[in-house]
C-alpha cells in the first residue's frame, strides 16, 4: 500500500462475497474509500476476499439448505482466518441467518450489520422503523430480532409488496439490472411505510440502495451496505465504536 499518516493500528479484513457479486463490488469501494479519506495519499484498505458464486447459493437458499450455506461460509471463515485476516465481515443481509454458526467456526471477531444498523438508529433516536429486504430477511426472526433487541420496533411491508421486492432482488439487483419501474415500485413503498408511522426505513438488503436514494426520500433510509463499510473501515484502522458498546467487534470463541 501506499504512504500515508496514522497507519500503525491498521488490520486486515476478510469479506466473504459473491452474494451477489454486484454488493461485494459496492464494499470494496466503500471500504477503501473510507480509508482512504483517514490516511490520504494512495492509501487503501488490506483486504482478503473470497467470493461465492451465488447461483448456487440462491438455489440452496430457495431449497431451504441452510445447513449446507452455512457450512459453506463457516468453512470461507477459517480460510480466510487461515490466511491471515484478523476480522471477517459478511457481505450480505440475508446470510447474517447464519452468523451464529460463522462466529462459531473462527476465532477472530466479526461485524453484524444489524448491531451497525441499529446503533445508528438508535443515536438518531429512531424507535419504530420498516424493513425492506429479501424474503427470508422480512419474513424470518434473525434479522428482526437483531434490531428490535435495540428497542426499535420493526414493521414489513403487505405480502404483495414483499413477494415484489423479493422478486427484483434475485431477477434484477442481484444481476446489476436497474429497473425504473422497480425504483418506482421502491418509491411506492416506502411512501406507504412513512404513512404507517414508521420514523425510518432500513435497506435490509445490501443490493436495494441501487434503486433507492438514501438522501432524496420522504423518509429517512438507512444503508447497510454504507454502515457495514464504515464501521469496517473504522475497525480496519483501529479506531473505538462511536456507538453502543454492543456494536464493537466481538471475538467470538468456538463453541
Amino acid at each position: 500500500m501506499g504512504g500515508g499518516k496514522g497507519r500503525s493500528k491498521v488490520r486486515k479484513l476478510g469479506l466473504i462475497g459473491g452474494m451477489s457479486w454486484v454488493s461485494t463490488a459496492m464494499y470494496y469501494e466503500q471500504i477503501n474509500k473510507g480509508i482512504a479519506r483517514r490516511v490520504g495519499g494512495v492509501g487503501n484498505a488490506h483486504l482478503l476476499i473470497e467470493s461465492f458464486d451465488f447461483a448456487p447459493v440462491a438455489q440452496m437458499q430457495a431449497e431451504e439448505r441452510w445447513d449446507t450455506l452455512a457450512a459453506l461460509l463457516a468453512a470461507s471463515a477459517q480460510r480466510l482466518q487461515q490466511a491471515g485476516a484478523e476480522g471477517l465481515l459478511l457481505c450480505s443481509n440475508t446470510m447474517h441467518k447464519v452468523y451464529d454458526e460463522i462466529a462459531a467456526a473462527t476465532e477472530i471477531p466479526i461485524l453484524h450489520i444489524g448491531d451497525v444498523t441499529a446503533a445508528k438508529m438508535v443515536q438518531d433516536g429512531v424507535r419504530r422503523a420498516g424493513l425492506i429486504g429479501t424474503r427470508f430477511t422480512m419474513n424470518e426472526a434473525f434479522y428482526r430480532d437483531r434490531i428490535e433487541q435495540h428497542g426499535i420496533a420493526i414493521t414489513t411491508p403487505d405480502p404483495a409488496m414483499m413477494k415484489e421486492i423479493d422478486r427484483i432482488i434475485y431477477e434484477e439487483l442481484t444481476r446489476g439490472t436497474i429497473s425504473r419501474v422497480s425504483q418506482r415500485t421502491l418509491k411506492t413503498c416506502l411512501t406507504i411505510m412513512g404513512q404507517a408511522r414508521n420514523q425510518a426505513v432500513i435497506l435490509g438488503c445490501t443490493e436495494l440502495v441501487m434503486l433507492v436514494d438514501p438522501v432524496a426520500n420522504v423518509i429517512p433510509v438507512y444503508d447497510t451496505t454504507a454502515l457495514h463499510c464504515r464501521a469496517a473501515a473504522a475497525w480496519i484502522m483501529g479506531e473505538e465504536p462511536q456507538a453502543a458498546p454492543q456494536v464493537a467487534l466481538a471475538a467470538v470463541g468456538r463453541r
